[in-house]
């Protein structure tokens, strides 16, 4: 009876989106690994029948996840969290190495990579922190322990390394401006990108020259314009100037080589034409062939199984981070515009049930969910695309692996049943 209520009130429009984007996610995958030899989409020895099989796996977790009370993810939060954290930890003696990241347990028949799964466990963490009685995020002691929760896992992660996942925990920062966090935390880390972006492109003097004209057009318009205090506006230009002074040595003794190439890529910071083209082919060269297979497909595609780019093997890791550009190549703008729309309708969605959630954990874990799969749905298309730099990072129910699809259809799912519940018991 109880399996039989949730399925009453679950959000199916949100349950018929994922359906919508795992079909047609694994029919690229399909088609990025297709070959005369293999045929058979059962043929389990190939990576669309693999994936065809973590499908199955995932609609296991699913019945599972809804099984589970409500109330088991708010009361188990912090030990998910705790075991999440372990096993990040454990990764240092005990991780499998795949293309220069230690990021996964060998299971044998499937490798597990924790950092999904530390998503999903942060997400609860964090909103079951934020919705404690006792928690007063305007408070600053309340504000750095929310931030701490983020943080843990971001400093296992990143040396991995594994800088994409670790971008990943900081977008659910708005979840904490969700619930009431000062706006001017934001305006901070918008400058700080801004000063830091600047500072390559142009230099600290530029952007030295810049803010000084600022705060001295600030003063001269203040009386009249402004009401903020002379004094918190010149210490944040001058916090700026001696950040933008420390841009220069990040970016050349901190960063890889990799990393300095990949930001001269996107910011054509490069001008020598040799070294930028060198930079194209390496670096940049699965970006240039994703570009070239979507405006290859034009408006309705090459038709499925058509696509010479994806056919010829052009673009690197086709079947994961590049996936998209199956879509454009065989199934052009339209193709395209459909998984960007089925994307947008799920986030908005989601921001339904969030804000109708009664409960204050859920509304908190959903806006946990939002921030996930939104960052990890404009970072990946942005990088496919050109218009951001190369960060390693799947779209969601989309791209091949068997860790990403069965974390992120469980970090779904949790919330759909959390949804399903909220008139239950009067929460």
């Amino acid at each position: 009876m109880a399996g039989k209520s949730v399925l009453k009130r679950i959000d199916w429009l949100t349950v018929f989106i994922y359906l919508a984007l795992l079909t047609i996610g694994w029919v690229n995958i399909y088609s990025s690994t297709f070959t005369d030899e293999n045929l058979s989409i059962f043929d389990f020895s190939t990576l669309h029948g693999k994936q065809l099989f973590f499908i199955g796996v995932t609609f296991g977790a699913i019945i599972l996840v809804l099984a589970l009370e409500a109330s088991f993810y708010e009361r188990f939060s912090s030990v998910l969290y705790i075991i999440a954290m372990v096993l990040l930890l454990g990764l240092y003696p005990f991780g499998k190495t795949i293309a220069g990241a230690t990021s996964w347990y060998d299971l044998g028949f499937f490798n597990l990579q924790p950092s999904e799964l530390a998503k999903v466990a942060t997400a609860l963490a964090l909103a079951k922190y934020l919705s404690d009685i006792q928690t007063d995020i305007k408070r600053r002691k309340d504000q750095l322990y929310a931030f701490l929760v983020l943080l843990i896992p971001v400093i296992l992660i990143v040396p991995q390394p594994d800088p994409g996942s670790a971008l990943v925990f900081f977008a659910m920062v708005f979840v904490i401006f969700r619930e009431g966090l000062p706006l001017y935390y934001l305006g901070f880390a918008f400058l700080a990108v801004l000063v830091f972006i600047t500072t390559l492109m142009f230099g600290t003097i530029w952007v030295s020259i810049f803010l000084a004209l600022f705060i001295v057009l600030f003063l001269l318009l203040k009386r009249k314009t402004f009401k903020v205090p002379v004094f918190p506006m010149i210490s944040i230009a001058v916090i700026a100037i001696l950040f933008s002074l420390s841009v220069n040595f990040v970016f050349n003794n901190v960063f890889e080589q990799r990393h300095r190439d990949r930001f001269s890529l996107w910011l054509r910071l490069e001008k020598d034409p040799v070294k930028l083209e060198k930079i194209r082919k390496t670096i940049g060269y699965n970006t240039y062939q994703s570009e070239k297979a979507i405006e290859s497909g034009g408006f309705f595609g090459k038709g499925f199984l058509e696509g010479t780019r994806t056919k010829g093997d052009f673009v690197p890791e086709q079947e994961t981070d590049y996936i998209f550009s199956t879509v454009g190549e065989e199934w052009g703008f339209v193709g395209t515009t459909t998984v960007v729309l089925l994307f947008t309708l799920m986030l908005l969605r989601l921001v339904y049930l969030a804000e109708r959630q009664k409960n204050p954990f859920s509304r908190m874990y959903g806006y946990g969910v939002i921030s996930i799969l939104f960052i990890h749905y404009f970072i990946n298309i942005g990088m496919v695309i050109g218009i951001l730099p190369t960060i390693g990072i799947p779209l969601p129910f989309f791209s091949y692996g068997g860790s990403g699809l069965l974390f992120f259809t469980i970090l779904l799912f949790i919330f759909l049943k959390l949804d399903s519940n909220r008139l239950k018991e009067g929460i």
